[in-house]
């Protein structure tokens, strides 16, 4: 799985002009399910972003996970972070999971993320054209790929 975690200030998603989640201070996760993945792949990436260390202690220093920090978190589907630039100019999402693998991956790591942080995840609208606002904290972005990790 491949995702772009943001620590925000707040953040939201629409549909067709209407908001259809939105958080205040805590984290905006990109997720992306590839053909190769599985619920190990979801639950490992679950686990990481639940204990990842990205707010700041009462000294300033990132030390704080997201359930100590009291923080929400909104969760969007995203196939594009499965481009592949390799060949001309543009981007094919061939190894991006189709909608039967990619959508009940999506749903088990939201509810795994949900259960590991104690807090509700707030979801985007699965294969819809959202519209995706937030207010990066820090800012603080970064990129987890479980083949990585």
């Amino acid at each position: 799985m491949k995702s772009v975690i943001q620590r925000v200030a707040r953040a939201s998603v629409s549909v067709g002009g209407e908001k259809v989640a939105a958080i205040g201070r805590g984290l905006m996760i990109l997720l992306c399910a590839v053909e190769t993945d599985s619920e190990a792949e979801a639950e490992k990436l679950a686990r990481k972003i639940a204990g990842m260390r990205i707010f700041p202690d009462a000294g300033g220093v990132m030390n704080v996970n997201c359930t100590d920090a009291g923080a929400a978190i909104l969760c969007v589907s995203q196939f594009t972070l499965a481009a592949s630039l390799r060949r001309g100019n543009r981007p094919s999402y061939s190894a991006a999971a189709g909608r039967d693998k990619a959508l009940p991956l999506y749903d088990f790591f939201c509810r795994r993320l949900s259960e590991l942080t104690s807090t509700g995840v707030e979801r985007g609208v699965f294969g819809a054209d959202m519209q995706v606002e937030l207010v990066n904290d820090g800012p603080v972005t970064i990129i987890a790929d479980t083949d990585e990790m």
